[in-house]
């Protein structure tokens, strides 16, 4: 349906509209209370976030807009009636079901250079215009629905990090920039990525001309470059993608696999509480499981064949058994 066919809806049409979305979910209301909900959330959705500050490793703090039980509920409802149901670029590998951090690493398995480029402050500069726009298309819904679903996703004219709905919401935003860049590189056999923020290119190119292609792109959209996250890795040095690393094959890093290999060794010498103990880990046994199981994980999930972690993953039900 074209954008310009909404002006005939009347204002009882476009209510009807909003309602056969079924945004409220299991929550059971009348018709008429179900609007005022979400037009109250839509109106006020400010006063339903927290702030939450999540340290880096890398030193400072990642500053979330936590959405509070309500809100973040009919979120998912828009996430899963809505916006899962878009199109998405083929390069976007972040927030895409059935894609891991394997499927980002392999198209630049054994190439001859690899560009990292990383989009400063992604969700801060994706704006309110941006998501109306990507996120809710003029064909699809009428101009008030629109409004009041954009006014649900966004916090002070931006998409905060935090909600539900902004990670599928910054790939819609970015499937412009994505599919322009693949139709770019593959003139140039250039093999082109993005896990969020960060970008890959890898293959044998021009990397002043594809780091200008990129900047200018991107200046367009609001966004710019963090310039000191970008990266030029060759074949003589270690190339890694989004931490794994692809010289020859996708697999993580030796040392990441030597640390866990460490800790486990340590763990079954000594015992989980006495090693934890020893690294002074605050937290509880149950807690530090979680964590080491998912490392293990993510090794397993470059490299489903490693026989020693896949060891280690069965071995891990009769541990937290003793725990118990």
């Amino acid at each position: 349906m074209s954008g310009d066919l909404w002006k005939y809806c009347t204002d009882e049409q476009c209510k009807n509209f909003l309602l056969s979305m079924k945004l409220t979910g299991n929550i059971r209301l009348s018709d008429e209370k179900c609007l005022a909900l979400l037009y109250g959330l839509s109106n006020h959705a400010e006063d339903h976030y927290t702030l939450r500050k999540i340290p880096k490793r890398t030193g400072g703090f990642r500053i979330l807009h936590e959405p509070d039980p309500l809100l973040k509920y009919i979120q998912r409802q828009i996430l899963r009636r809505v916006l899962s149901q878009l199109p998405v670029s083929e390069c976007a590998r972040a927030y895409v079901s059935g894609i891991s951090l394997r499927e980002n690493a392999l198209p630049h398995v054994g190439k001859e250079k690899i560009l990292k480029l990383d989009i400063h402050d992604f969700f801060g500069n994706i704006s309110y215009i941006q998501v109306y726009q990507h996120a809710f298309p003029e064909a699809l819904f009428p101009p008030s629905v629109r409004t009041l679903l954009t006014n649900l996703c966004c916090l002070d004219s931006t998409l905060p990090q935090g909600a539900p709905t902004s990670p599928c919401i910054s790939n819609l935003v970015m499937k412009p920039f994505d599919d322009y860049m693949r139709d770019w590189c593959r003139k140039r056999q250039i093999s082109y990525t993005r896990y969020c923020d960060d970008m890959t290119f890898s293959g044998s190119f021009d990397t002043h001309e594809t780091i200008h292609k990129v900047s200018s792109f991107l200046l367009r959209l609001g966004f710019e470059l963090n310039g000191k996250k970008t990266f030029i890795c060759t074949r003589s040095r270690r190339q890694e993608v989004t931490g794994l690393i692809v010289n020859d094959h996708v697999q993580t890093s030796r040392e990441y696999r030597r640390e866990l290999r460490k800790e486990w060794h340590y763990i079954r010498k000594y015992g989980i509480k006495e090693h934890l103990k020893h690294i002074r880990f605050e937290g509880t046994p149950d807690e530090y499981l979680s964590g080491f199981s998912g490392r293990v994980a993510h090794v397993l999930a470059s490299n489903p064949d490693d026989t020693f972690f896949l060891e280690i993953k069965n071995e891990f039900p009769a541990l937290r058994n003793s725990l118990q």
